[in-house]
């Protein structure tokens, strides 16, 4: 093109001047030392006047780069085959670390899900390999009736959540209901069929207390298993307690091998890893593969919860730790003490039950004291008694105790306070001096006051031997 912008090219010294090189063996041009286009010599002849019509204009680094075959393409390489950067500050092209490549067609994709048996908390997602997505018609799909551990209260193959305040036999009800799995005589799937049972227990000592439970209970100690697991470490292997998810797949094994139908967690969430934060969204993902566990074995998991400080009647929202305890779980069973029982008796209603029905007639139950004997002596356990269906429900309890609440304490008051008296009666087998009674409670912060509302609200007497004692109704002294 006669008319042309002469071509911009790079000087010795430093950016474009736009003067063409000269030719081999010819004079030199002048050159600007700064870059710059030098000055026009007015000395010589007329210059021919430049082209009207504007350059076009520069188009982009990226654009020209682009446009080479070597250049910022998905094949291009620079030096050791790695991907070509520009440099803008230097208008030099240099390498940049190479990228993970897509994955082509026969290649399978990454997995982005972490790894379910490690905390999310903290941690980098895990790429697993192999991960893909299938659709299945639900016309192949075989249908499988629901079975029941316990006739419509508690399903096999699922999670129950046994959720109530501290003091009130939950444990007992646990030590229950094992006796009736390992003698084959709970009504439902495996009545006239001993089976066994896995006991993971965490807040109370086997010797003292659990054993003793089951034995007061009539359970087949044959039949029940504690579990514990073996940990590897630097001064030898220990022994530590089961931590879910993590444990989930040798558990399944073990019950297996063992015809185990029921699991007891107590309580529920003693048993979860400690890394996972049980008041996270996290928990589910470590509850689910429990819920697996359950449904592979067809084994009931019964796990224990606590309520919390919050008011209210609703029973699930009470549980302690995340709304993925009560999601998570098919069933649930709550308990309460019944404040207008003569008896001192207690109440477990059915509060959930996703696969049956849920108006199902409360169950009433006292605890009563058992005499066993040891190798150091006779000692005593506290033993649950079933009295029958009731009509009373453990949220009206609960709703009671919202209405009926006074004197400064609010209805969460009124359940600690009456919750810890009727626990450290129970462990004393139902009667304890009042001396140490009010000593101990006032050392949690109780008053005399409320120690004395909390005896008549549950009935409890006081009788003079040795000295004046407070005594849980229908338990006689040892």
């Amino acid at each position: 093109m006669p008319n042309a912008t002469p071509p911009r090219r790079n000087c010795e010294h430093s950016g474009p001047c736009g003067v063409p090189r000269a030719a081999p063996n010819s004079a030199p041009t002048p050159r600007s030392c700064s870059g710059s286009p030098p000055t026009a010599d007015t000395s010589g002849p007329p210059q021919p006047r430049p082209d009207p019509t504007p350059a076009a204009p520069r188009p982009s680094t990226t654009a020209r780069l682009s446009s080479h075959p070597r250049l910022l393409g998905g094949r291009s390489t620079g030096r050791r085959g790695a991907p070509t950067r520009l440099d803008r500050s230097s208008s030099t092209v240099t390498p940049t670390p190479r990228l993970r490549a897509l994955p082509g067609p026969d290649q399978p994709p990454t997995d982005p899900t972490p790894d379910q048996h490690e905390s999310s908390k903290g941690s980098s997602t895990v790429e697993q390999v192999g991960r893909r997505l299938r659709l299945t018609s639900a016309a192949s799909i075989t249908l499988r009736p629901t079975h029941w551990l316990w006739t419509d209260r508690i399903p096999a193959g699922s999670i129950v959540l046994g959720p109530g305040r501290e003091g009130i036999g939950k444990s007992l009800f646990c030590a229950w209901l094992t006796a009736q799995v390992t003698n084959g005589t709970l009504d439902g799937l495996h009545t006239g069929r001993a089976r066994a049972v896995v006991y993971a227990a965490t807040e109370d000592s086997w010797e003292r207390t659990i054993a003793g439970r089951l034995l007061a209970a009539g359970a087949d100690m044959n039949r029940v298993f504690r579990v514990d697991v073996t940990h590897p470490g630097a001064d030898g292997a220990r022994t530590v307690p089961l931590s879910l998810p993590r444990d989930c797949t040798d558990l399944a094994v073990e019950m297996g091998t063992h015809d185990v139908a029921l699991l007891v967690l107590d309580p529920l969430i003693s048993a979860v890893d400690s890394r996972i934060n049980v008041n996270q969204e996290e928990l589910r993902g470590a509850l689910e593969p429990l819920a697996t566990l359950a449904d592979n074995t067809g084994a009931a998991i019964f796990g224990l919860a606590h309520f919390n400080k919050a008011s209210g009647t609703d029973v699930l929202s009470r549980v302690t730790g995340s709304r993925a305890f009560a999601a998570v779980a098919r069933a649930g069973i709550a308990f309460a003490r019944d404040p207008d029982a003569d008896d001192g008796s207690c109440v477990i209603s059915q509060v959930k039950n996703n696969l049956g029905p849920l108006d199902l007639p409360s169950l009433r139950y006292r605890v009563e004291p058992v005499t066993l004997d040891t190798p150091e002596g006779p000692a005593q356990w506290g033993r649950l008694v079933m009295l029958g269906e009731t009509d009373r429900h453990v949220e009206a309890i609960m709703r009671q105790a919202e209405q009926h609440s006074g004197d400064g304490e609010d209805a969460t008051d009124l359940a600690d306070i009456d919750a810890w008296l009727a626990s450290y009666l129970i462990d004393r087998y139902g009667r304890a001096p009042a001396a140490d009674v009010l000593k101990q409670g006032g050392a949690l912060g109780f008053s005399k006051a409320q120690l004395y509302r909390s005896k008549k609200r549950l009935k409890i007497s006081s009788g003079k031997g040795d000295g004046w004692a407070w005594t849980l109704p229908d338990i006689p002294p040892p």
